[in-house]
């Protein structure tokens, strides 16, 4: 059940940081949610805060999570593009 949750929140965190981002129409729902849980490491790391990776599902975690999410949205399209949007 564990795993299913944290899909699902990978996936929405994602998406969100795609909407961010503006590279929603890009990705599908599999890199969404490769993002959010990438990104979700990402915020882990930086921040030191709980993530949806730790198993604590609350709105701190979501919000780590997803800063993570956008950082790693903004070092790829920095890669892909030169230039952040």
């Amino acid at each position: 059940m564990n795993l299913i949750l944290w899909l699902l929140f990978g996936a929405l965190v994602g998406w969100l940081a795609s909407i961010v981002m503006r590279t929603d129409g890009q990705q599908g729902a599999v890199l969404n949610i490769v993002i959010g849980i990438i990104g979700a490491m990402i915020g882990g790391f930086l921040f030191g805060g709980p993530t949806i990776n730790s198993s604590s599902f609350n709105l701190t975690a979501l919000l780590i999570s997803f800063v993570g999410a956008v950082i790693l949205l903004a070092i790829v399209n920095l890669v892909r593009r030169g230039s952040v949007r």
